[in-house]
């Protein structure tokens, strides 16, 4: 056993931190980073060296990094006076409270909150609710919703659903939903889905939104079209009684922060309500202001039946996640015997309710959430300047979270190889970011892309030392891969 005083932090890493999604055979003979202490958008090492968090985290600490003596103080004082209680057939005043700020800020009528521990406990959980639903409900099969949007659609599918038979799913491809094995089985990336095959049954991936990509001549409503027949077709394959959940962000992250087209989710939404399928928005990212509204589905009006939230709840200054539900789903749950089978020990813990509720009132007294949207031309207008570079081929996103896609050839959009991204990315994009003092991703689970996406209390001297920082990198960068 080793000691925590005056402990050797370096060597202690490398002889016993397991660090998540690392290659530790990197850290025979380079030191691991080891981050100490935050302010504002900024961090700093254990060296004393400065950089600048273009990432959040993860894309999670919203509200930065100074109000942890605030947040603490919540903390601390929710310790003195219950520092633990379960959720199990009990109830607490911070799990009631957050329970209801975070049921206010939801759209429409996403009322009932259950909470778990993060990312992706909430999409394994909400996998789970919509695989329980169906047998708690019942197997007549559901008119469409009276909020249905207009859709390509005018007729509704007739038949039953037999219970116990509802619990296949569709996503996206190259969406990153999560790591347990549920969320991994949701998952869209096949680099981290092969490793831990077979996987749960069953989930089939259909395409995601990037145009980037797409034939030059076909117009947004014809890709808008591409994309729900592509999804209509899957949904007939698999069978339609037998799919309880259609599970897409409103912005994918993986592959570099891919936005909706014209018409996108009215369609996903008016399919889900044609085949009686349950929509699930993951805005583990995108809620609590990520892109300018507390949620996504607002800003896009998904009108999705279920949300699983987490990192900007509480701006990951506390481990919490949440799975958000609609007043129908609730519905069939309300009933004398029936219980959803699912529970978490740590999920609604009054100190991680407490430091969220906080994170919230942070948020609404510094207006961060407003912030974003008067800032966002701002921040896209200052990233677009590195459009010039010839490595950089594509701007997108929206909010605070945006993606540079990196190209070959400008003209052609032609990608790098599997063997040029890791020479770019892995053997000089990671190392030269991190010694020019910028914590961005560089990412190929698509095509590769940078990730851009500060903490949300960012202003225009970020943006501008981002675009400075990442101008000079990538400069070299398109030099070394000519």
């Amino acid at each position: 056993m080793t000691t925590t005083t005056s402990i050797d932090l370096q060597k202690a890493a490398k002889e016993h931190l397991w660090m998540h999604f690392t290659r530790m055979g990197g850290y025979e003979t380079e030191d691991v980073p080891i981050i100490v202490r935050g302010e504002g958008c900024y961090l700093e090492d254990a060296n004393g060296k400065r950089y600048l968090d273009a990432l959040a985290g993860l894309f999670c600490v919203n509200i930065g990094y100074s109000f942890g003596e605030e947040v603490g103080q919540a903390a601390l004082e929710q310790m003195r006076e219950l520092p633990f209680y379960t959720n199990w057939s009990y109830a607490h005043p911070r799990a009631i409270e957050l329970a209801s700020e975070v049921a206010s800020l939801a759209p429409g009528d996403l009322n009932r909150v259950f909470f778990c521990n993060g990312g992706s406990e909430a999409v394994e959980s909400a996998w789970k609710l919509a695989r329980e639903y169906y047998q708690v409900r019942g197997g007549t099969k559901v008119q469409a919703s009276p909020r249905e949007p207009e859709t390509r659609h005018d007729e509704l599918v007739a038949g039953a659903r037999t219970p116990g038979r509802s619990y296949k799913a569709i996503a996206r491809h190259i969406a990153y939903h999560g790591t347990t094995l549920g969320a991994l089985s949701i998952n869209g990336i096949p680099a981290l889905r092969n490793p831990f095959e077979p996987l749960v049954p069953e989930v089939r991936h259909v395409s995601n939104t990037n145009r980037y990509h797409r034939p030059a001549e076909e117009t947004e409503e014809e890709f808008t079209g591409f994309l729900l027949d592509e999804l209509e077709q899957t949904i007939l394959a698999m069978g339609p009684e037998t799919v309880c959940l259609v599970h897409m962000e409103p912005v994918q992250n993986a592959g570099g922060c891919f936005t909706p087209p014209t018409g996108y989710w009215q369609g996903v939404r008016g399919l889900c309500d044609r085949y009686d399928i349950l929509l699930s928005a993951d805005e583990v990212i995108t809620a609590f202001g990520r892109v300018g509204y507390w949620f996504g589905s607002e800003r896009y009006d998904i009108r999705p039946d279920i949300v699983t939230s987490a990192k900007g709840l509480s701006s990951s200054y506390a481990a919490i996640g949440a799975v958000i539900a609609t007043d129908r789903v609730m519905k069939p749950f309300l009933e004398a015997t029936s219980m959803f089978a699912h529970g978490i020990t740590f999920g609604g813990h009054p100190v991680m309710c407490a430091i969220a509720l906080k994170n919230i009132e942070i948020m609404k007294r510094e207006r961060i959430v407003e912030h974003v949207r008067e800032n966002e031309e701002a921040f896209h207008d200052t990233l677009a300047q590195l459009l010039d570079l010839p490595i950089v081929g594509d701007l997108r996103g929206t909010g605070y979270f945006w993606a540079l896609e990196l190209v070959k050839d400008k003209d052609t959009r032609e990608t790098f190889s599997d063997e040029e991204c890791e020479r770019l990315l892995r053997g000089f994009l990671s190392n030269a970011l991190y010694d020019a003092g910028l914590v961005c991703r560089a990412d190929d689970r698509g095509d590769p892309v940078l990730q851009i996406s500060p903490p949300l209390v960012a202003g225009q001297r970020e943006f501008d030392e981002i675009v400075g920082i990442l101008g000079e990198v990538l400069t070299e960068a398109a030099t070394l891969m000519r």
